[in-house]
C-alpha cells in the first residue's frame, strides 16, 4: 500500500480476487433485526466476539437503527454491541485510521461555504464577461450545483480532461458556452483555487479515506469479523471496499434485497430504471455473481414471500410484462395484497390528514410503531401538523429549512424592511414576528403597531423611510407612544439601513454584523436581551452557525453589492436545514426514502405517490446535459429512478403497509406513480383494500351546528336611513346585510395595506375640488384667474397626500390636464348663455382622504 502524498486511484489497485463472502436479506424482512438476530446468535458463547466486531452501514440513521434492533432483539440483557461505523460519512475517526496509514498526508476537506463562495467568484466573473447580471444569490445557487458536479465526479472516479473530447458542434450554444466554462473552471482554475487553501474536496477525501481503509485490510487482514451491511455499492470506492471486505478471512457483504429468483433473461434485460440494477452494477464491481450469493442464516430461504413476489413482477422489466397474463395467474395475489391498505384521497390536506389517523391509530397498540416515508416535504409538514392536534411531535428526518424557522424568518424579515426602506407592507411584516419587540413588552408594542397600521399604513403607500411615517403620525391625538415605537425600530434598523445604502460595494462581513445589530435590537425587551431571543433552540443554534460562517467566509468572496446581500442569504438560509433533537414521539417517525433504508416499522405508510414526486423526476442541472454526462463518464440520472424503485420494493414488502397518493396537489391533477399504475395493470384496481381512515379523514373536522340562515336585521324606524343613493339601492337589492352594518352600524372595510391608486380615489378627490368650485362661481363668467384658483383648490385638496408619491406622480399631473379642461369648457358655456351648474345637496362618496390631513 502507498503511503505517499500522491492519492490512490481505483484505475491504478490491483483487482480484488478470491472467492467472496456475499449474502442477501429479502424483502418483507426487518433487515436490521435480522442482521442483529444472527450475530447475536453467534456471540452467544462468547460476547466479546460481538463486541470484537466492525459493521460498515451507509449512514449515521442506519447505525442508529441498528443499535437500536441489538437492544430490541437481546430482550434486556447486557450485551456488549458491536463497533458500528457510516460508510457515507467517512473519516479517520469513524474508520478508525491511524496516522501511519497516510492519513495525514491528506489535506483537510475545504470548508462547504468556502468552497460555494470560491465557486461564485468563478460563475459571476463568467457572467459579467458574457454582459450578464452578476447577482450574488443566484451565483451561489449555481456555485452549489457546480459543487454537487464536482462531487459527483471525484465520486464516479471521471476525469475532467474527457471535456476535450466532447464536441461542442453536437451541442447546444448554451451548453457550448457551459462546455468552455467547465473546460476553465472546474478544470483549470478550480484545483489551483483549492490547493491555495490547503484542501481537497469532500469526496476526493471520502475516497481516499475508503480506498486507503481497503488497502490497509488488504495488506494486513484484520482478525476481528468485518461486515458491510445495507449498502448498494453505488460509489466506486465503496464498491472497492466492500470487494475487499468480501475477501476478508472474517470478512461478510449483506445486501438488502437482492432478487435471487429472478431468471437470467429478465435479470440481463434490466436497465438503469429497475430496482435491481444497481445491485447487478455492484456484483460486477465485486467481480461476483448471483450464484456467490446466498441467504442470510436466520433468514428467510428462497423462493421469495407472495408479497415480494407480486411486487418484483409488478417493477419487471418492460420487455417483460407480455407475460403477465400468465403470471397473474401463478401468483398468489390474496396472500400478495394482504395487509396493504390503498388510499386515493382528494387532495393533499385529505391524505395528510388520514395518513395522521392511520399513525394515530397505531399508538392504541402497546409499543407499537410506525413510519411516514415519502419524499414529499410538504406532506410531511402536513402530517406533522395534523398530528399536533393530538399533541404529538414526530420526528421528521427531513427536517426544516432555517428560513422557514422562527429566528431563520425573522432575519430574513428584517432584510426585507430595511432594503425596502420599511414599505409598509416590508414594515408590518417584520414587526409583527413573535420575535419583534424593539425593547418593549410585546403586547404594548403590539397595541401601538396595530393602531399605526389602521391610522396611517392602509390605503395608498406613503412616502418611504421611517421619517414620511413620523410625519404622519405627527398630527394623531396622543401620538407620543406611536412616535416612540417608530424611534426605537429607527434606532434599531440604523445600522442595516446604512449599510444596505452604501453606494458600490461593501465588504460582506460589515454586512452581516450590521444585520445581526439590528435583528437583536429588534428581538430585545424587557428583561430578555435580543441575543437571548434570536439565538436560542435548535434554531438558534444553527442561525447562528450560518452567521458565524458568513463571518469566517467573508473575506474569500470579498465585496459585494449591498443589494445583493439579501438574496445571499435566502440562497444559503434555505441550504441549512434544522432538525430538533429531542422532545419528540419514540414510536412514530417521518423519513425520507434514503433515511428509510434498513429502518422497520410495525406500519409503514409510503405516501406522496404521484408521477414526479415518488418516484420525483430527475432534477434539472445547469452544468451538463444527458450527452455531456455520458462523456464525461458519469452515471445517468436514471439511475436515481432505479434506487428509488429499489426503496419502493423493498418498504412496500413490509408486513402492514398503506399506499397512499392525492388526486389533487394544489389545486392540479395529478397521476398515480408508475408503480401504482403497473400493480393496478398486474392485480386489477378493484383488489385493493381501502381501509376506514380516508372516511375518517373526511369526516374528522364537521361544520359544527346546523348551517344558519341569511341574516335578517330588523333596526328601529328611528335607525334605518331615509336616503339612498343609487349604489346603496343597487347594495339593498343584491346584499341587504351590507346596506345594514353601512348605513345603521356605520362600519366600513379597512383600507388595503399599501393599495394602488385607483379611478374611485382620483375621482372623489377632483369631484370634490370641482364642487368647491363651482359653488364659489355659481353665476356670471368665470374670473380671469379662474385657473389659478381651481389649482390652488387642487392644491389644498391634494395637500392631504403630500406623504404618498404614488398620489403625487399620478394624480396630480391628471387633475391639472383636468382643470384646463374644465376651466375652458366652463368659459365656453356661460358665453353662450348656458345655465350655470346649480348648488345642490349630494351625497359623497366615501373618502380614503388620510384622518391626519383632515382640515
Amino acid at each position: 500500500m502507498s503511503t505517499s502524498a500522491e492519492p490512490l486511484s481505483l484505475g491504478d489497485l490491483a483487482p480484488v480476487t478470491g472467492a467472496p463472502r456475499l449474502f442477501t436479506i429479502p424483502p418483507g424482512t426487518s433487515f436490521v433485526d435480522a442482521l442483529a438476530q444472527h450475530l447475536l446468535d453467534k456471540a452467544a458463547s462468547d460476547p466479546m466476539d460481538l463486541a470484537a466486531t466492525l459493521i460498515l452501514v451507509p449512514t449515521r440513521r442506519a447505525a442508529r437503527s441498528l443499535r437500536e434492533a441489538f437492544l430490541r432483539r437481546s430482550r434486556g440483557r447486557a450485551v456488549l454491541l458491536p463497533r458500528m461505523r457510516p460508510l457515507g460519512d467517512a473519516d479517520e475517526e469513524e474508520l478508525g485510521l491511524n496516522a501511519s496509514e497516510g492519513v495525514l498526508d491528506l489535506p483537510p476537506a475545504i470548508d462547504p461555504l468556502t468552497r460555494k463562495f470560491l465557486l461564485a467568484r468563478l460563475v459571476m466573473g463568467w457572467w459579467q464577461a458574457r454582459g450578464e447580471a452578476a447577482d450574488v444569490g443566484a451565483a451561489l445557487a449555481h456555485a452549489g450545483e457546480l459543487a454537487r458536479l464536482i462531487d459527483e465526479v471525484e465520486t464516479e472516479g471521471a476525469d475532467w480532461a474527457r471535456l476535450d473530447t466532447i464536441v461542442p458542434d453536437a451541442l447546444a450554444q448554451h451548453w457550448q458556452a457551459t462546455l468552455d466554462f467547465l473546460k476553465l473552471a472546474a478544470r483549470d482554475y478550480w484545483p489551483a483555487l483549492r490547493e491555495a487553501h490547503g484542501a481537497m474536496d469532500p469526496a476526493a477525501r471520502r475516497n481516499q479515506l475508503i480506498l486507503l481503509q481497503a488497502e490497509a485490510w488488504r495488506a494486513a487482514p484484520p482478525q476481528q469479523p468485518v461486515i458491510v451491511a445495507g449498502s448498494t455499492g453505488s460509489i466506486p470506492a465503496t464498491a472497492h471496499l466492500m470487494s475487499v471486505v468480501a475477501r476478508l478471512p472474517q470478512g461478510a457483504i449483506v445486501l438488502p434485497g437482492i432478487d435471487l429468483a429472478m431468471d437470467v433473461a429478465t435479470w440481463d434485460q434490466l436497465d438503469p430504471t429497475h430496482p435491481q440494477w444497481t445491485l447487478r452494477e455492484l456484483l460486477g464491481r465485486l467481480r461476483a455473481t448471483r450464484d456467490d450469493v446466498g441467504a442470510w442464516p436466520g433468514g428467510p430461504a428462497a423462493p421469495p414471500s407472495p408479497r415480494a413476489a407480486l411486487l418484483a413482477e409488478a417493477l419487471a422489466p418492460a420487455q417483460t410484462t407480455e407475460r403477465w397474463s400468465q403470471t397473474a395467474r401463478q401468483l398468489d395475489l390474496e396472500a400478495g395484497l394482504a395487509g396493504i391498505t390503498r388510499i386515493e384521497a382528494p387532495d393533499s390536506p385529505a391524505e395528510a390528514r388520514a395518513i395522521a389517523l392511520v399513525m394515530r391509530e397505531v399508538l392504541e397498540t402497546p409499543a407499537a410503531t410506525a413510519m411516514l416515508v415519502t419524499p414529499d416535504r410538504n406532506l410531511a409538514r402536513r402530517v406533522a401538523a395534523e398530528l399536533s392536534r393530538w399533541k404529538i411531535e414526530i420526528d421528521d428526518s427531513a427536517g426544516v429549512p432555517l428560513a422557514a424557522t422562527v429566528p431563520g424568518a425573522f432575519l430574513r424579515l428584517v432584510l426585507r424592511m430595511a432594503s425596502a426602506d420599511f414599505a409598509p407592507l416590508e414594515l408590518l411584516a417584520c414587526l409583527k414576528h413573535p420575535l419583534a419587540a424593539a425593547g418593549r413588552e410585546r403586547p404594548a408594542f403590539l397595541r401601538r403597531l396595530r393602531r399605526i397600521e389602521i391610522t396611517r399604513l392602509r390605503g395608498p403607500r406613503p412616502a418611504a423611510g421611517l421619517d414620511a411615517l413620523r410625519h404622519l403620525l405627527a398630527d394623531l391625538k396622543s401620538a407620543d407612544d406611536l412616535l416612540d415605537l417608530v424611534d426605537r425600530v429607527a434606532a434599531a434598523c440604523a445600522p442595516l439601513s446604512k449599510a444596505l445604502r452604501t453606494p458600490g460595494e461593501i465588504d460582506l462581513g460589515q454586512l452581516v454584523t450590521a444585520h445581526v445589530a439590528t435583528a437583536e435590537a429588534l428581538a430585545a425587551r424587557p428583561g430578555l436581551s435580543g441575543e437571548a431571543a434570536l439565538w436560542k433552540g435548535e434554531a438558534g443554534e444553527a442561525a447562528a452557525g450560518l452567521v458565524q460562517d458568513l463571518v469566517a467566509a467573508a473575506g474569500t468572496l470579498g465585496s459585494v453589492r449591498a443589494g445583493d446581500y439579501p438574496g445571499l442569504f435566502d440562497t444559503l438560509a434555505g441550504g441549512i436545514m434544522v432538525r430538533p433533537r429531542y422532545g419528540l414521539h419514540p414510536r412514530l417517525h417521518i423519513l425520507g426514502p434514503l433515511e428509510a433504508r434498513l429502518q422497520t416499522a410495525d406500519l409503514v405508510v409510503l405516501g406522496g405517490l404521484n408521477e414526479g414526486t415518488w418516484p420525483a423526476e430527475p432534477p434539472a442541472d445547469p452544468w451538463t446535459s444527458r450527452a455531456m454526462r455520458a462523456d464525461l463518464g458519469l452515471a445517468p440520472q436514471d439511475k436515481r429512478l432505479g434506487q428509488s424503485a429499489h426503496d419502493f420494493l423493498t418498504l412496500a414488502a413490509s408486513p402492514r403497509v398503506v399506499l397512499t397518493r392525492a388526486a389533487k396537489v394544489d389545486l392540479s391533477p395529478t397521476v398515480p406513480s408508475r408503480w401504482l399504475r403497473r400493480l393496478d395493470a398486474l392485480v386489477g384496481e378493484g383488489r385493493w383494500q381501502a381501509g376506514q381512515a380516508l372516511g375518517w379523514a373526511l369526516s374528522l373536522d364537521p361544520p359544527a351546528g346546523s348551517p344558519r340562515g341569511e341574516p335578517e336585521p330588523r333596526p328601529p324606524v328611528t335607525a334605518r336611513p331615509v336616503t339612498f343613493s343609487v349604489s346603496d339601492v343597487e347594495l339593498l337589492i343584491r346584499d341587504p346585510y351590507a346596506l345594514y352594518a353601512k348605513r345603521v352600524l356605520g362600519l366600513k372595510p379597512l383600507d388595503p395595506i399599501d393599495q394602488a391608486p385607483n379611478a374611485a380615489d382620483r375621482g372623489n378627490i377632483i369631484h370634490e375640488v370641482l364642487d368647491q368650485f363651482v359653488r364659489a362661481h355659481l353665476a356670471g363668467p368665470l374670473p380671469d384667474d379662474a385657473l389659478a384658483r381651481l389649482i390652488a383648490l387642487g392644491r389644498r385638496e391634494f395637500a392631504a397626500f403630500d406623504d404618498y408619491p404614488v398620489v403625487k406622480r399620478f394624480w396630480w399631473p391628471r387633475f391639472t390636464d383636468v382643470a384646463r379642461w374644465f376651466v375652458a369648457t366652463e368659459n365656453a358655456r356661460r358665453q353662450d348663455g348656458t345655465t350655470p351648474w346649480r348648488s345642490r345637496p349630494r351625497a359623497k362618496s366615501p373618502s380614503r382622504r388620510p384622518a391626519a390631513c383632515t382640515r
